[in-house]
């Protein structure tokens, strides 16, 4: 059986609007085992023992339908911040999948964070979500080299069967998007790997790029990061101290040079890159009255 935690409430609201016009938050498991050599929430701030340990929300759904319940303004309910919504487990345990239902029966919106492909067996729901309001699918691709991806995201489909659920996902009518993040320096920010990058999200339908163009890095997530880097990549290490010392925020080198490149190639391809026209262009079609943050972003 799943290992548990305690949990009050589920659905939260959100601290900042600004990332993907989310209006609450939803995490229904603590901890994630894809074992991404670079994840931001192995810091010490977010205070999640064993990380690599994923349990879920005791009680989930009753507290996300009591939850949604309460929630006196319908908005778009973000998942995948913390942990990713659709680990191993999910596959047996169907806990995204039902929250889902509920987003559905109370009449949210939902926008999606993950890395999984499982994330296409929930395509019939999110249809019917999209019937009353905004949906958004981001799928993590941060290279296109699988044998790169199983050395950074090694417990995770590697990223060419990423595409091919943004592929599925687009087909079947639902936004999608690409969240090129992070960009490792040295790593996986060449201009061929970007470049290749848009160009294969245009070919599977992909509305939106959004990237960050570096690396976050502090306390103990920088120890786990640079201990994959000693492992996998002898000497990089070295080159990350002295370029970044103790930085929280790593852009990676000539970052001018590289945003105005990606730019570049998602306006030849179409593709939306910009935060504030991203959420514009997803909940659109929507009544104004859905959405506490739309007046804001027109």
């Amino acid at each position: 059986m799943m290992k548990t935690v305690p949990a009050k409430t589920i659905v939260t609201n959100a601290k900042n609007d600004f990332w993907f016009g989310t209006k609450y938050n939803m995490n229904i498991y603590r901890g994630c085992c894809h074992g991404c050599i670079y994840c931001d929430s192995r810091s010490d701030c977010y205070h999640v023992e064993n990380f690599d340990e994923v349990r879920a929300k005791e009680d989930a759904l009753r507290i996300i339908r009591d939850d949604l319940r309460r929630k006196k303004v319908r908005g778009v309910v973000g998942t995948g911040a913390m942990s990713d919504p659709y680990n191993p487990f999910e596959e047996k345990e169907q806990l995204t999948r039902h929250a889902l239902e509920l987003i559905n029966a109370y009449g949210f919106g939902v926008e999606i964070a993950t890395k999984s492909d499982l994330i296409v067996r929930d395509i019939d729901v999110l249809k019917e979500i999209k019937e009353h309001s905004p949906v958004l699918v981001n799928i993590t691709i941060t290279t296109m080299d699988d044998e790169l991806c199983k050395i950074i995201e090694p417990n995770v489909c590697v990223s060419s069967k990423r595409f091919e659920a943004l592929k599925k996902l687009s087909d079947a009518g639902i936004n999608t998007g690409i969240l090129l993040m992070p960009n490792l320096p040295w790593l996986t920010d060449s201009d061929e790997n970007i470049l290749e990058l848009v160009k294969k999200a245009y070919e599977c339908g992909v509305k939106y790029i959004y990237s960050g163009f570096g690396v976050t890095l502090r306390m103990n997530q920088r120890d786990y990061f640079y201990n994959k880097l000693d492992q996998y990549f002898p000497g990089l290490k070295e080159k990350y101290q002295k370029k970044y010392r103790d930085n929280y925020s790593c852009a990676i080198p000539m970052v001018k040079t590289k945003c105005k490149m990606f730019t570049e190639a998602c306006n030849k391809y179409g593709i939306i890159y910009d935060m504030k026209r991203i959420v514009r262009d997803y909940q659109q079609p929507y009544k104004k009255s859905q959405l506490s943050i739309f007046d804001e972003l027109r």
